[in-house]
């Protein structure tokens, strides 16, 4: 721990407290200038690192995080929102937390109260994913445009689509959780049936066979493979939680590693 915050996750940025003297060893890039031709004599400016850490959570809940054979992807969002927002709460951290599909549906200002984290928690759970597609483009947009201030951004998402967190991670520090079903990996052969697409609310017959399922497996691991080459290249660091898994505890010992 470094202050309040894990070393990791420490708070950047100075804040101004005094003026002073200046004395052998100073560092002379903080000599104030203008107060030292005012005076006479050499003053240098006294700064507090920050340690106020500006944590925002974003729950994707497009219509695909409404699908479990455990639990639903929505639900562990909402677990490991909560963990994230009780965190930081702990920590004398700003919280703020955000819902966005094809659009921004819900955002919280930034708060350092327990019932902000409630809100948010009940907020997940009481929203209605079915019909609304993941935007990430219009994600990054609102976020870019909204948050002003560096921010432990964490997105919570179950991050299948075009995603460029490119813009993003250049001024936060962006953590990614990837929350899948493992039914969603490794399918199993289901035969001919009718399905319902959980984004468009279309449904559709199919024979879902070895081959439908290659060619599935295939796509999912084109897909995968940008998104981690892309979260190496910007430095955005990721864990995945699936349904079957203790979010909060698979999120704190990534946070460790």
């Amino acid at each position: 721990m470094l202050g309040n915050n894990a070393s990791m996750f420490q708070g950047e940025g100075f804040e101004f407290t005094e003026l002073r003297e200046y004395v052998y060893g100073d560092d002379v890039r903080k000599i104030d200038w203008k107060t030292t031709a005012k005076l006479g004599k050499p003053f240098v400016k006294i700064y507090k690192e920050e340690r106020e850490l500006n944590v925002v959570v974003v729950s994707m809940l497009g219509g695909s995080t409404y699908f479990g054979t455990v639990k639903q992807k929505s639900d562990i969002i909402a677990e490991v929102a909560g963990t994230l927002g009780f965190s930081a709460v702990k920590n004398a951290d700003l919280f703020s937390h955000m819902i966005f599909a094809d659009k921004l549906y819900d955002l919280s200002k930034p708060s350092k109260k327990l019932f902000s984290v409630n809100r948010a928690v009940e907020n997940i759970v009481d929203f209605e994913p079915i019909g609304k597609e993941g935007d990430f483009k219009a994600l990054v947009e609102t976020l870019n445009n909204r948050l002003k201030k560096k921010a432990l951004l964490f997105i919570l998402s179950d991050f299948v689509g075009d995603v460029d967190l490119k813009l993003l991670s250049k001024k936060h520090d962006v953590f990614a959780v990837i929350v899948r079903d493992k039914f969603e990996e490794e399918p199993s052969e289901l035969g001919y049936l009718r399905l319902i697409d959980m984004e468009t609310k279309q449904s559709f017959e199919g024979n879902i066979d070895s081959g439908t399922l290659k060619n599935y497996k295939k796509a999912l691991l084109k897909n995968d493979e940008k998104l981690y080459k892309q979260f190496k290249k910007h430095g955005i660091r990721f864990t995945k939680v699936y349904t079957h898994e203790d979010g909060a505890l698979k999120l704190m010992k990534s946070m460790r590693r």
